[in-house]
């Protein structure tokens, strides 16, 4: 086997040809590599007029969509094919996906994924965070339901039911009337989009061959009463639900995706990959399939965002959940789980729930305690959180639930405020910030195995507004949940403060 641009040997001699095209100035390598220079720049290209389309305002699936195709983070690939006039033409395809990431579900490695950072992003439909698949169309041979899994999709060769063939995903009958099939769900997170991965892993022969996503933001209070499903294989909407539903007016919802190809559920092509080009709130997701088939998971990647015009200012808030917009933006070492775990909905599910790091090499061969019980070692492992709104912090909740032989022995958490500016800098240089902004709210705290430690404030008065917060442990370990709760809080974010006035409250008491 040779090398990519390797000269290829003779049949039988082993030497190399002398052919121009294979070994001169213009040969093989350099071709290839201008064949990946270019499409390389036509990814950037593309990202560049991402950023310049409109955003919000309903089209129909025949005008150009905020959103970009990514099949694949690779350089080989083919040219799409020109829609015709009132049309959308196929979107090209960028080669093969990569590896896997080390996140559950994370796009594969490779070029393209990298300009959007995912790991800032979370499944914003999943059934663990409380998306709802509301109707359906069809669900005769697998419910829309397990779209919204939070687990990837599988394949069981041998499993049948009554109706067919066993599928881990949504699966429409062959359809025999006019139209489409679609499905309507409620995100669990409302907020900003940033993407889309419609997974159709293992439908190789019956995957939904095209598909389109349309979205709209709705009042809670506003919405119509919306049939339970109960239990759907093998079933289809019923008039009583058609006419339900279409109180929605979900035909109107605004295009974030146009009708789009699909390939098949290969581990090559399973995952399609979208970017969304919007600012908007969307608590409301359609899917549609033209003309039926199978889909087996719909990943709404983005970022909570809460109505804080909507918010009494004189309630408590989580100013750190991942519903309302916080996010991890830093952390020294996530090894069996990311960050923003613990800044998730609801309480911990398990230990895979949380924030875990690997154990820390530096650790004395003999462990000593100071004259309070905390261990003496050399180092810590840290997470850096947005807060979802500045604010100030009254109450601090650590939980450390099902972390019962690998807790941490002790934790601080610091708070500073920072520009959108500052906190970029900060990304790019691992969070190595002046030990002057970071000041202290909880100062270093003995923390239990298995456990939830509440911390009220003592001194409110003496508090500032922060924009983020440091959560440190020490030595290492995991974290189920972390809580920030506080008032949110007008703070100029435009430029960076010449001298700041940052005073916090050094001490916490144990809230028993």
């Amino acid at each position: 086997m040779r090398r990519l641009g390797q000269c290829p040997r003779g049949p039988a001699t082993g030497r190399t040809p002398r052919s121009p095209s294979a070994c001169s100035g213009v040969g093989v390598l350099p071709a290839l590599r201008m064949r990946g220079d270019l499409a390389l720049a036509g990814v950037l290209i593309s990202l560049a007029f991402l950023s310049l389309l409109p955003s919000g305002h309903p089209q129909p699936a025949g005008d150009e969509a905020c959103s970009v195709q990514i099949l694949v983070p690779g350089l080989k690939g083919d040219v799409g094919d020109k829609g015709q006039k009132g049309s959308v033409g196929r979107h090209g395809k960028i080669g093969p996906i990569g590896s896997k990431g080390s996140m559950a579900d994370a796009p594969k490695e490779g070029r393209l994924t990298r300009f959007l950072d995912f790991t800032q992003l979370t499944d914003m439909a999943s059934e663990s965070v409380g998306g709802k698949i509301l109707f359906a169309t069809d669900d005769f041979f697998a419910p829309a339901e397990n779209l919204i899994k939070s687990d990837s999709p599988c394949f069981k060769e041998r499993e049948y039911t009554e109706f067919g063939k066993w599928m881990d995903g949504w699966e429409t009958r062959r359809k025999r009337i006019p139209g489409h099939d679609w499905c309507v769900l409620r995100l669990g997170i409302q907020g900003v989009i940033r993407a889309f991965d419609v997974d159709v892993s293992y439908f190789t022969g019956d995957y939904a061959p095209r598909m389109s996503i349309q979205a709209a933001n709705l009042e809670e209070e506003k919405l119509p009463e919306i049939p339970e499903r109960g239990i759907r294989t093998g079933a289809a909407a019923t008039p009583e639900e058609f006419e339900a539903i279409a109180e929605l007016k979900s035909d109107d919802w605004s295009y974030l995706v146009p009708m789009t190809e699909l390939k098949p559920g290969n581990p090559a092509s399973g995952h399609n990959y979208f970017l969304v080009n919007s600012q908007q709130r969307w608590t409301h997701i359609r899917l549609n399939i033209f003309p039926d088939g199978g889909i087996a998971r719909l990943r709404v990647l983005g970022t909570g965002q809460k109505d804080w015009t909507a918010t009494d200012p004189k309630e408590h808030a989580d100013l750190v959940a991942i519903a309302f917009g916080g996010v991890c933006v830093g952390f020294s070492s996530a090894k069996f789980g990311h960050p923003n775990n613990i800044i998730g909905v609801g309480g911990a599910k398990s230990m895979a729930d949380g924030w875990e790091t690997a154990r820390r090499l530096d650790r004395p061969p003999i462990l000593e305690n100071d004259d309070n019980g905390i261990l003496l070692v050399p180092g810590c492992e840290w997470a850096v959180f947005r807060l979802a709104h500045p604010g100030v912090i009254t109450r601090i909740e650590i939980d450390t639930k099902y972390f019962k032989g690998n807790a941490p022995d002790s934790c601080k958490v610091d708070g500073c405020v920072l520009t959108t500016q500052e906190e970029e800098d900060m990304i790019k240089q691992k969070w190595i910030l002046p030990a002057h902004k970071w000041k202290p709210l909880l100062p270093v705290t003995k923390l239990s195995p298995n456990q939830s430690h509440l911390f009220d404030s003592l001194t409110l008065e003496l508090q500032d507004v922060i924009t983020h917060a440091r959560l440190t442990i020490v030595p290492d370990g995991g974290v189920s949940r972390l809580r920030l709760r506080g008032f949110p809080s007008s703070i100029c974010l435009l430029r960076p403060r010449e001298k700041p006035m940052m005073k916090f409250s050094v001490g916490f008491k144990a809230n028993p």
